[in-house]
C-alpha cells in the first residue's frame, strides 16, 4: 500500500502530509502535478522544482507528472494518471476549496483510492496558526491581492502577518486567511520533521500591476540549524 501526498510546496500540503504521518497515515511519495497553465485552477504553480529538494529533506520518495495541455480535463486526466497504479491513501491539503476538493474525490474515487484530507473545513486562521506553532518556516512567494505589497514577498509568515490578514479580512480587504482563494502562495523551505533545510540561493522578482511572484532559480539544502536555550546572564 503506498500512501500518496500530493504536494505543492506550499504549507497546507507539506502541513497535510505531516499530520497524516502523525495519524497513522505514513507518506511515502510526495507528487506534484506540474501544470502549463500558470493561472491553474486546480494546482499550484510557483516553485515546483523545490518539491524535489522538499522530498529530500524529509527523506521521501519524490514523482513528478505534468500535465499536458490546459483546461479542465487535461488537469483532471493528469491528475488520475498520478493516482491510478496504486490504492493507499491519498493526502491533500485542502482547506475551503471545493472546487478542488470535489474533483480530487471524483478522480480518486474513480481509481479506487481513499482521500485524507486533515484540514479540510477547518477554520482558516486555526489552520494557519496550527501551521506556524509547529515549527514550518513558510515564506511567501506570490501576491495577488491589492492589500499585500511586492514588499511582502519572501517574507516569513508569522503571528503578526496572520493578524493584520485577519484584521485585513474584518475590514473588507477581499484576503483569504489561509491564501485558499490564491491571495497568497507560499513555499515552505524548514520544518521539525524535515533533516535539512532548503537554502535559496538565486531568485527573481515579478512584480506587477496585479501580482508579484519569487521564483527561486537556485537552490540547495543544508543543515538544519539547531537553536539552543538562550544563556544565563551572571
Amino acid at each position: 500500500m503506498t500512501v500518496s501526498a500530493l504536494v505543492s510546496g506550499g504549507k497546507d500540503s507539506v502541513y497535510a502530509a505531516y499530520l497524516a504521518e502523525t495519524q497513522g497515515r505514513p507518506v511515502d511519495e510526495l507528487v506534484v502535478l506540474r501544470p502549463e497553465d500558470p493561472d491553474s485552477m486546480m494546482f499550484h504553480t510557483p516553485n515546483l522544482d523545490l518539491v524535489a529538494l522538499q522530498a529530500d529533506a524529509w527523506g521521501k520518495s519524490f514523482r513528478a507528472v505534468p500535465v499536458h495541455g490546459r483546461g479542465e480535463a487535461e488537469e483532471l486526466a493528469a491528475l488520475e494518471e498520478a493516482l491510478a497504479g496504486a490504492d493507499g491513501w491519498v493526502v491533500a491539503g485542502a482547506v475551503e476549496s471545493s472546487y478542488q476538493w470535489s474533483r480530487l474525490l471524483r478522480v480518486a474515487g474513480r481509481v479506487g483510492r481513499p482521500v485524507y484530507t486533515p484540514l479540510w473545513r477547518k477554520a482558516p486562521g486555526r489552520v494557519v496558526r496550527e501551521e506556524i506553532a509547529a515549527g514550518l518556516d513558510i515564506r511567501l512567494v506570490h501576491l495577488a491581492a491589492e492589500s499585500l505589497g511586492p514588499e511582502l514577498l519572501g517574507r516569513r509568515l508569522d503571528l503578526e502577518l496572520v493578524r493584520t490578514l485577519e484584521q485585513g479580512a474584518a475590514d473588507g480587504a477581499r484576503v483569504h486567511v489561509a491564501g485558499e482563494g490564491g491571495e497568497y502562495e507560499t513555499l515552505v523551505v524548514d520544518a521539525p520533521f524535515f533533516r535539512q533545510r532548503l537554502i535559496l540561493d538565486e531568485a527573481e522578482w515579478d512584480v506587477r500591476p496585479a501580482t508579484a511572484r519569487l521564483t527561486v532559480r537556485k537552490a540547495h539544502l543544508a543543515p538544519r540549524v539547531s537553536v539552543g536555550p538562550v544563556p544565563r546572564s551572571s
